[in-house]
């Protein structure tokens, strides 16, 4: 079982009428780390919404012919998405579109709500007709219903965050603006750019402005609201400094790209501190370190460079696995179809073998098989991450205790159960070392949440089953 993130949004402002889709399609391909089921983009046409959304990743879901009919446009709200709330349906892709009595809106959410159940309870007890099972429709009704009453649309959406609680990192379209939000506590990441062409570029990472041409300019700060609209960029500020900032760390262990900046820590960096903080913590004597492709090359190089360990690479992962490919039954069978090993790199080797996580220890188990059985002589895990003990409710896939193997077992009885020689963790008293100091949630690791627990979370990413209800 893998980590997996809620999903990654992108907005565009420009100042004259031009092929804004095309630029949503490269801000979601440098994006598309973050969530491989659907994706969508909506562009605004002089106040005209125009849209296409579908499961699958974004280079299926975007053919040629598709972009080139979207229409030209100042503004495009767009989205990729792995859901952790609602399941995997066409329905459930976003942008979400509303059209209500002062107008029409495009929402695309990264994040969950710990307050959605509650809320969308109360909202279908008031009438409320929901169309998905995401918590980001949730948001668009309290928007939406706050917009009835408010002055602008800006307004509305301050209004709206008295009453949400969670993570959302959040761009909002309407026919004359584009804005964004992130909550007060900025669990998710949301920052903005502007290209040399004077086009301002939102996204959930840094690395979606590079491949798009924009320059970098700040972070959203968390509780922050920021507006485009042909009046230039005004920043609203009512919701900073409401609450103690509580990124997820890990943003910087595993979610987002080894290229992106989030509130100024290089994720690079902090990946590299993960790996010397493990050769401290559990050094052993070995021959060579191999990482994980993807995850676990940084922490890998880190761990090598700190060790005085060599590092290799023992482990090829098959780049042209994609969502369409018909993955076997048996794990095992998946973990070698994905994943090979470099019998002359690791035969014969004692490997610190360097992972993002475990979940459940399946996979752990089939990639120390899988080395030993091309020769290797003993196999160290060391992970860059502490152990999961705590369902997180801010937008990552962890959610069912009785799935996670920490739960249940030391270490040493995990190191057994996979064929590993020995297994260290990487100490949570040393996630600190990985933000640069900021603060940050590690609830799914330490039980600390930021906000109230909630009583009922309408998910079970481990099980992929739709509720009774969710089936009528």
């Amino acid at each position: 079982m893998s980590i997996h993130e809620e999903c990654g949004v992108f907005g565009v402002m420009a100042a004259e009428p031009t092929d804004v889709a095309t630029i949503c399609y490269y801000g979601l391909y440098a994006l598309q780390h973050r969530g491989q089921e659907s994706c969508g983009i909506v562009v605004n046409d002089d106040g005209l919404f125009v849209s296409h959304k579908d499961v699958g990743i974004v280079s299926e879901v975007f053919t040629k012919s598709v972009l080139h009919a979207f229409p030209a446009g100042t503004m495009a709200v767009a989205h990729t998405r792995y859901g952790t709330t609602g399941g995997t349906s066409r329905n459930n892709c976003q942008p979400i579109e509303v059209n209500h009595q002062k107008g029409r809106m495009a929402l695309a959410h990264n994040g969950n709500l710990s307050n959605a159940a509650a809320l969308r309870s109360a909202l279908e007890l008031s009438g409320a007709i929901f169309h998905t099972s995401s918590d980001t429709e949730t948001i668009a009704y309290i928007v939406t219903r706050e917009r009835l009453a408010a002055p602008s649309i800006e307004e509305a959406l301050s209004r709206a965050m008295n009453t949400l609680q969670g993570a959302y990192s959040l761009i909002l379209m309407s026919p004359q603006k584009l804005i964004c939000a992130r909550d007060p506590y900025g669990f998710r990441p949301l920052c903005y750019g502007r290209t040399p062409g004077g086009t301002y570029v939102v996204a959930s990472e840094s690395c979606a402005l590079k491949a798009v041409g924009a320059v970098f300019i700040r972070d959203i700060e968390p509780g922050e609201i920021l507006i485009f609209s042909k009046d230039g960029v005004v920043s609203r500020r009512e919701h900073c400094g409401q609450k103690e900032k509580k990124l997820c760390v890990f943003e910087y262990i595993y979610f987002a790209r080894p290229d992106s900046v989030i509130d100024g820590q290089s994720v690079h960096a902090a990946r590299l501190n993960a790996g010397r903080v493990l050769a401290k913590t559990h050094p052993v004597n070995a021959d060579l370190v191999v990482g994980v492709p993807d995850s676990g090359l940084d922490a890998a190089l880190g761990y090598s460079r700190e060790s005085g360990i060599p590092y290799d690479i023992g482990l090829v992962k098959n780049k042209y696995i994609g969502r369409t490919f018909i993955a076997p039954s048996s794990r095992s069978d998946q973990v070698n179809i994905k994943l090979s090993a470099v019998e002359d790199v690791v035969r014969g080797k004692r490997i610190v073998l360097i992972d993002d996580s475990i979940v459940r220890g399946t996979t752990c188990e089939h990639l120390v098989m899988l080395l030993k059985r091309a020769g290797a002589k003993e196999i160290h895990m060391r992970v860059s991450a502490p152990p999961f003990l705590y369902p997180c409710f801010y937008g990552t896939d962890i959610d069912s205790q009785e799935n996670l193997i920490a739960c249940r077992h030391t270490p040493e009885e995990i190191a057994a159960m996979i064929g590993a020689d020995s297994l260290g963790y990487l100490p949570v008293t040393c996630l600190g070392e990985l933000t640069g100091g900021q603060h940050y949630c590690s609830a799914c690791f330490d039980g600390c949440y930021p906000t109230e627990i909630p009583t009922d979370t309408r998910k079970n990413r481990f099980e992929q089953k739709l509720s009774e209800k969710e089936k009528e």
